[in-house]
């Protein structure tokens, strides 16, 4: 039996203040081909997945916390036990509004590398409204700077 425990991995810091933990997939003991998933770990007030698309069908399950949702053209409120479908090449964006910690689960398949995660860690995710369509209007502003090293 193969275990991924969240206790045990680290995970990666990404630029817009969250922490993502693969649960199956990249460094993860767990592989699958059919599947990835991970915890993610949103920073209170802002902490953020970006704006971007990928070509996978995926899931964000909001496992604690409150958060903003936007997908396409549209603007969501998602709380904990709420999980939003978010169809392949359509751009998306969840960002903490609540005072605490948010954490979610995602699940998108089938399995491979997304090509967001090293965009946004090289500062070269396409911006909201010039290389990518605009974020829905009200949206929190896409966090696009890229790590101080």
């Amino acid at each position: 039996m193969i275990i991924a425990d969240l206790k045990e991995i680290a995970g990666r810091t990404y630029p817009a203040r969250r922490r993502t933990q693969n649960l199956v997939g990249g460094p993860s003991p767990i592989q699958a081909t059919a599947f990835a998933m991970g915890n993610v770990t949103l920073e209170p007030n802002g902490g953020q997945v970006p704006w971007h698309n990928q070509e996978q069908e995926e899931v964000y399950f909001i496992v604690e916390g409150t958060c903003e949702m936007c997908l396409g053209e549209e603007r969501q409120i998602v709380s904990t036990g709420q999980a939003a479908f978010i169809p392949p090449g359509v751009f998306h964006q969840l960002t903490n509004i609540g005072d605490t910690p948010a954490r979610m689960i995602y699940v998108y398949g089938p399995a491979g590398d997304v090509a967001h995660w090293r965009q946004e860690l090289a500062g070269t995710l396409p911006k909201a409204g010039v290389e990518a369509p605009p974020l829905p209007e009200g949206a929190h502003p896409q966090c696009t700077e890229k790590p101080e090293e």
